[in-house]
């Protein structure tokens, strides 16, 4: 590869490498690899090719404290070393965000799922791959139900007994564990196991784990849509109830990718189901109620989305200094001085804001607004049958006004 005058040169090499070491990879990998001044990697990564006796730096904990250090080689012919695939839940993509592509050469190899896959026979475009090295283990929950089929890479050899106990705690514990262990070279082995009956020992890095998902009768399973089931959350009544968040919602318009204010997150129903609805979705909360933030915090791991960024404050101050949103949704505190000027000011053109309100006061305000920046005013009424003495009849909720606007 030549640079260009004005290009810097390539200096660093980013290698997949598996469990077959230097045997496993390509002329090309082997070429860069014999031609450095040093190489970079975790030890068993420097483990296999020590044979070349090449000087070498070993990945710090956390990794990216090995960033800088790797950085202040520039200039010399550097190979870092990555497991299988390096852009694939690998350490080759926090690299990448650090240099120039251009400083680069990428060599993959096989990632840990196309070994997996390959030994167990499945359609790896069928299958969700997850790598929960340091990830928490609830990020499973939303992908599981009878018949899914994940593969997970774990952080350790612990790691397999307590997804184990996950599932099993939450009424999948008749899915299938296979424990993929050193894929690809001389230390590999299978095993399997239900998460019920768990009590394989001496699991052995690397290890990924195959499940196939299966739920027990009456486990609960969540459903791929706007507005959950009430009863899905823990709450003090501080809840947008099913009807309500699915409109909500549904407003809102999640997209992958985009940042929501949840400003008084209360249970954190919204924010919560703003995340489920892509992956790649972030959420800020805000709650002035310390005891409702724990309860929205456990809200969040326990419907798997507990990457939910929840703060404890009030609005409008602790709007100060976030990131911009692309939506924002005010379920409380609108009527507060302030609030909705400071939403206002912080969203970009095109952003999307929904405020709902149950009081004559705030209801006011919406309408005011919305006579000033336009959008859409809506009544939303419900009503739920419940007894009447021996019969049945209708029984209102508080109807909710909710002003709807993009930027």
């Amino acid at each position: 590869m030549t640079a260009s005058d004005d290009t810097p040169a390539p200096w660093l090499s980013i290698l997949g490498i598996g469990e077959d070491g230097l045997a496993g990879l390509s002329a090309a990998a082997r070429e860069l690899l014999a031609g450095a001044d040093l190489v970079a990697g975790g030890r068993r990564h420097l483990a296999l090719v020590a044979s070349l006796g090449k000087p070498t730096f070993e990945w710090e904990t956390p990794f990216a404290a090995s960033i800088p250090k790797l950085l202040a080689h520039r200039g010399k012919r550097v190979v870092a070393l990555c497991s299988g695939n390096p852009f694939w839940f690998g350490a080759g993509s926090v690299i990448a965000e650090a240099l120039p592509l251009a400083e680069t050469v990428v060599v993959p190899a096989p990632s840990s799922f196309a070994w997996a896959a390959a030994r167990l026979g499945w359609r790896l475009e069928e299958t969700i791959t997850l790598g929960l090295h340091a990830r928490p283990i609830e990020l499973l929950r939303p992908h599981l139900r009878t018949g899914a089929r994940l593969i997970v890479l774990a952080r350790d050899g612990a790691a397999p007994a307590q997804i184990a106990a996950y599932l099993n705690g939450i009424g999948f514990g008749p899915s299938r564990l296979t424990l993929l262990e050193a894929l690809g070279g001389p230390r590999e082995r299978i095993r399997g196991a239900t998460a019920a009956e768990f009590a394989l020992g001496d699991v052995k890095s690397t290890v990924a784990v195959a499940i196939e998902a299966v739920a027990e009768l009456g486990a609960v399973v969540i459903p791929r849509v706007a507005g959950l089931p009430d009863e899905l959350f823990g709450h003090d009544g501080q809840l947008t109830k099913r009807e309500i968040r699915a409109v909500s919602l549904s407003t809102l318009a999640p997209r992958g990718g985009e940042l929501l204010w949840d400003v008084g997150a209360g249970s954190g129903a919204i924010g919560i189901e703003w995340l489920l609805a892509h992956p790649a979705n972030r959420a800020i909360g805000i709650e002035t109620r310390d005891d409702r933030l724990g309860t929205a915090r456990a809200n969040a791991r326990a419907l798997g989305v507990p990457h939910y960024d929840l703060r404890l404050g009030t609005a409008p101050d602790a709007l100060k200094g976030l990131p911009t949103p692309e939506a924002v949704f005010v379920g409380g505190g609108a009527s507060r001085a302030g609030v909705l000027d400071a939403v206002w000011q912080a969203l970009p053109p095109g952003g999307r804001l929904v405020v709902n309100s149950v009081t004559l006061e705030t209801e006011a305000i919406l309408i005011a607004w919305q006579a000033r920046h336009g959008g859409a005013l809506l009544r939303l009424a419900i009503e739920r049958a419940g007894p009447v003495g021996g019969l049945t009849g209708w029984r209102p909720a508080m109807p909710v006004v909710q002003w709807s606007v993009t930027k």
